[in-house]
């Protein structure tokens, strides 16, 4: 039981679980759940609360129990105590001003993350501002490699996503082009395929590494499929750079996903055993978003920001090459508008950073939401100041496969161009050999490129 007063009322918290859904921000998801504060009196008494509530009390008390969720025992399983040390006399507040501190650098971070669990990282979330979850992600330099390096301060890399409706060979490669003249791709260039089966799982396997090993492009590649049809792809020979999968905070939310830790482990080992990686071997690639439990009715009565948060400690025990929240893609019943879609992304990518995690950032929304371009602009250049490691690049803005709204190949050029970033350093000297871009960082038109992808697919009968 926690208590709280604000002026003459007194506020009671049954549990943990309580305590963090009703100091939570104000978004739709946890209103729809029927966790959130009544209003902001509530939502205040439970952050001075939880501004009081020892560290140590997070290894005590688990919001979902360690009996019935197999995330809960990842995270306390693999929690570090040496890590923990430093920090494990701090109350929640206490280590707010302790992440604030001048004197706290990302390295100072870095080495207390693997002593953290998600539900501390979520709780101290909760008590910052906006500018405070920007200026601590910005400490955190996490940087991740496969053949190229992801991370570094003063990057911004991104994803080229060239979706197509139907998985049109020709469509794909178009997009890619017209990405590559934008500079987009060092993070990956990455297909969210139409349909699911190995066949064209492959096909569109072969069809990127043969883009990418014909320019010889420091970059990956990943077909955002199920991971066992990934599996299934592997088995059957084809050239697999990065191993995908959705991922949540809980274990009931990831078998609806169709997932656990034994199959994400497969997967893993099944891309490592490829070494395709030349810098490095960091070979998943997961998403996220806030909202994904709740949708399957797998949340426990946790808000949606600590199973979000909870997602990402599956994710970093599988050192991943990337991660990103998906922000605004599930709609207004979790995120109501531009202002909750800022807030928990700013949310996500601290709390990702925190962990130890390379966090990327779908800056999206879906057509039906309380929002625009001008939310996604101002979210785009608050975590680009954040330093986050990447973001989406797609033709327009607008993917035409899954029909929602994110950012551009040119949004990532207005981002790297206003605060001075560069892509991946390998990434950025193959655009400047390809007269890609100048030595101002302009980008310019190479044909080379263009003929050479309409030879790949004449070798594909296209």
């Amino acid at each position: 039981m926690f208590t709280s007063s604000v002026g003459f009322q007194t506020f009671q918290f049954d549990s943990l679980k309580v305590l963090l859904a009703k100091a939570t921000p104000l978004r739709s998801g946890d209103c729809l759940a029927g966790i959130a504060a009544i209003g902001d009196t509530e939502r205040v008494a439970a952050q001075l609360a939880l501004a009081d509530l020892p560290l140590k009390h997070f290894l005590n008390e688990a919001v979902i129990p360690y009996e019935d969720d197999e995330v809960t025992r990842l995270i306390i399983d693999s929690h570090d105590q040496s890590a923990f040390q430093l920090i494990s006399h701090l109350t929640v507040g206490d280590f707010r001003n302790w992440l604030l501190a001048d004197e706290t650098n990302g390295d100072l971070i870095a080495s207390v993350s693997k002593g953290l669990t998600p539900e501390m990282v979520s709780a101290v979330s909760k008590i910052m501002r906006n500018q405070d979850l920007i200026l601590v992600a910005q400490k955190c330099e996490i940087i991740s490699r496969f053949r190229n390096t992801i991370g570094l301060r003063g990057r911004l890399s991104t994803r080229l996503q060239p979706n197509h409706s139907t998985d049109d060979p020709i469509g794909i490669s178009a997009a890619i082009i017209d990405g590559l003249m934008y500079a987009s791709g060092d993070a990956v260039i990455g297909i969210n395929p139409a349909t699911d089966n190995t066949a064209t799982i492959s096909l569109l396997n072969h069809l990127l590494d043969g883009v990418i090993s014909k320019f010889e492009i420091p970059t990956q590649s990943c077909v955002l499929t199920h991971i066992t049809s990934t599996i299934a792809a592997i088995n059957q020979g084809a050239p697999v750079d990065l191993v995908f999968q959705s991922i949540a905070g809980t274990q009931a939310a990831n078998q609806g996903f169709g997932i656990n830790l034994a199959l994400l482990k497969e997967g893993q080992d099944a891309a490592l055993s490829l070494k395709r990686g030349t810098v490095g071997q960091n070979v998943m690639y997961f998403e996220t978003g806030q909202g994904s439990a709740l949708s399957s009715n797998s949340h426990a009565s946790v808000d949606q920001q600590t199973c979000e948060v909870r997602a990402y400690g599956v994710a970093r025990a599988f050192a991943p090459l990337l991660v990103n929240t998906v922000v605004g893609f599930i709609g207004p019943e979790y995120l109501y508008d531009g202002k909750q879609i800022i807030r928990a992304g700013l949310e996500d990518h601290f709390c990702g950073k925190l962990l130890g995690l390379p966090m990327g950032c779908d800056i999206c929304y879906t057509n039906h939401t309380e929002a625009d371009q001008n939310d996604v602009d101002t979210l785009l250049t608050l975590l680009s100041v954040a330093g986050v490691n990447y973001i989406m690049g797609v033709a327009g803005s607008d993917d035409i496969m899954l029909n929602y709204q994110t950012t551009s190949f040119h949004d990532a050029l207005y981002a790297r161009k206003v605060l001075g970033l560069k892509p991946a350093p390998e990434f950025e000297a193959w655009l400047e050999k390809m007269r890609i871009v100048d030595p101002t960082n302009t980008t310019r038109l190479n044909k080379q490129i263009s003929v050479g992808l309409r030879d790949i697919l004449k070798l594909n009968g296209k």
